[in-house]
């Protein structure tokens, strides 16, 4: 196509443009008509793909775009210079090169405002036939979601890793020293294999966490459907959890069970939710003396209702509250010492009550105490089965 053909073009879109409406159709319609012969059918693929796609002439003018591209680039009109719209310098030098070489070619590239988002280019010439390129097809690919996958599943590795060798490492060097120095040395294998079972404990838990976290997420798209009673959940939570409480002087307190408060769930899963709250709060609050658990509904909702685990120790610096629930955060590195968790247990919350379509809100002031509130859906059906422990 000669320049003289692309300004004609691009007069003859703009023309249609100022007639017609400025909506997605008038746009598909003002190119189609612009495009000569054979070439006209490709809007119609064009607009069929879900990524946005221009089409654009080898002077480098766009001749048609999808509604996803008009979307994504609403200052983009056929007729206009892509260089001038698309301001990526990567992405124009490359159009320049597939116009010159009809060869295919794919840019990646980066943009950092309002956030991180990365995108993929792929360009394709269009023969006009003897080696020449009338058009080029430009796809936009968003990567910012598989980068972010990519990046999350490097972290988790990395953090698995870290976690699973600070024990393993321990337990080889004692192994090592029983086998060598301390073999015939009773108390020091007695010492030493009661820290070894401790760090395999903890290795064990961590493997446990994964395998949770592993299972809740292939099963995050699934809602359950059971209906079950809070109050008898909270109840088999105080029992499990009481030892450890007495232990640590943490008297336990739970309100609201007068009576079954029934929501929507599974049963094994909200005891491991509910299990995790009341154990963090009797290990990090245990300077308060006691911790509440309580089922309320909230004014104005129906829907849901919501229990809330509070203990009355040191509380969290805000700063720490956005990231509770990633994994292998940890807030209270230095109060936990040896008997800090894996990093996992809010992670397996946020999944759960993700799972549940919940909420898992977080407030806290240091030196008052921290309260952790999760809202769950009321069962639909009045007549609901109740899952009840076997």
């Amino acid at each position: 196509m000669t320049e003289g053909e692309a300004n004609d073009m691009a007069k003859g879109i703009d023309g249609a443009n100022r007639t017609g409406n400025r909506d997605d159709d008038a746009l598909g319609f003002a190119a189609r008509s612009a495009l000569p012969g054979p070439e006209a059918g490709m809007a119609t693929v064009i607009d069929a793909l879900d990524d946005p796609c221009l089409l654009v002439d080898a002077a480098g003018i766009v001749a048609h775009l999808n509604g996803t591209a008009l979307k994504r680039y609403p200052g983009i009109r056929p007729g206009d210079p892509l260089v001038f719209r698309l301001r990526q310098t990567d992405v124009n030098d490359a159009l320049a090169r597939v116009v010159a070489e009809a060869r295919p070619e794919t840019v990646e590239w980066q943009e950092k405002v309002p956030t991180d988002r990365w995108f993929e280019a792929h360009l394709a010439p269009i023969g006009g036939g003897e080696g020449r390129t009338r058009f080029v097809l430009l796809r936009i690919e968003d990567l910012t979601e598989t980068r972010r996958v990519e990046r999350m599943r490097a972290d988790f590795v990395a953090n698995a890793s870290h976690e699973l060798r600070t024990p393993l490492a321990a337990v080889i060097g004692f192994l090592e020293t029983l086998q060598g120095p301390a073999r015939n040395d009773e108390t020091v294998r007695d010492r030493f294999l009661a820290i070894m079972a401790e760090q395999a404990g903890r290795m064990k838990r961590l493997i446990d966490d994964l395998l949770s976290l592993s299972r809740l997420e292939m099963r995050a798209h699934v809602r359950p459907e059971a209906t079950v009673d809070l109050c008898e959940i909270l109840s088999h939570v105080v029992d499990l959890v009481t030892p450890a409480a007495s232990g640590a002087g943490v008297a336990i307190e739970v309100a609201g069970c007068s009576a079954p408060r029934l929501v929507r769930g599974d049963r094994e899963e909200l005891v491991q939710v509910f299990t995790n709250l009341a154990e963090n709060a009797v290990k990090y609050g245990a300077g308060g003396g006691r911790v509440e658990i309580s089922v309320f509904d909230e004014a104005g909702d129906d829907r849901h209702l919501a229990v809330s685990v509070r203990d009355h120790g040191q509380g969290i610096d805000p700063v720490h509250l956005p990231r509770l629930t990633e994994r292998f955060y940890r807030a209270h590195t230095e109060k936990a010492g040896s008997t800090r968790g894996t990093g996992l247990g809010l992670a397996i919350v946020k999944h759960i009550v993700s799972r549940h379509g919940g909420r898992l809100t977080i407030e806290s002031v240091p030196g008052e105490g921290s309260t952790f509130t999760v809202r769950l859906d009321r069962p639909t059906a009045p007549k609901a089965r109740i899952e009840k422990k076997q």
